[in-house]
């Protein structure tokens, strides 16, 4: 696999991500999503994004391949990691914990090294920063989304906090931000 890119988001990701990826081509490295929502509405999500994107846009499911020019939406309920070419989605029903969790596919994501790119969005907590710190320790390239774009900055604060974050972009300028980097 070429590189990959991961995004994470939580409150006012929903916008953020159709944003992103409406912006994007098809012939892109495969992305993978992880976004705080519960089941059902992950799959109309995915599927009102494939309507919109120039890349199919699917909701995942264990042993689904990792392609080029696909995005993969992990389902709610479940947390999405990938693993070799494929993803990975294991059943998770805690209720103090935000799931799909934004961390558990950029742990995954982080022994991609360099051949991965983890961008975080708009989202309230921390989910995602000890995942997104491994990924740049690993090489990755790291996109925090800036605070004047955010609906709540508190993910992508915490993790340019902590360091995980190489480069702050507006949500206007993350589509080009991507393109860049791969």
């Amino acid at each position: 696999m070429s590189r990959l890119i991961c995004i994470g988001a939580s409150t006012g990701g929903t916008g953020a991500i159709e944003q992103i990826l409406t912006s994007l081509p098809q012939n892109m490295p495969p992305i993978l999503i992880a976004l705080h929502m519960p089941p059902m509405y992950t799959r109309l999500f995915a599927k009102k994004l494939n309507g919109l994107c120039a890349m199919p846009v699917v909701e995942g499911c264990d042993g689904m391949a990792v392609e080029p020019g696909k995005a993969i939406v992990a389902p709610g309920k479940f947390n999405m990691s990938v693993e070799g070419n494929v993803v990975r989605c294991v059943s998770m029903d805690c209720p103090h914990l935000a799931i799909p969790s934004v961390d558990a596919l950029f742990f995954s994501a982080a022994a991609l090294k360099d051949q991965a790119i983890g961008v975080i969005l708009t989202g309230m907590g921390s989910d995602g920063t000890e995942g997104l710190l491994a990924m740049s320790r690993a090489g990755a390239v790291t996109l925090g989304q800036d605070e004047e774009s955010c609906v709540v900055y508190g993910m992508p604060k915490s993790a340019y906090l902590a360091g995980a974050v190489s480069r702050q972009v507006s949500l206007d300028g993350m589509a080009e931000a991507i393109l860049e980097s791969i």
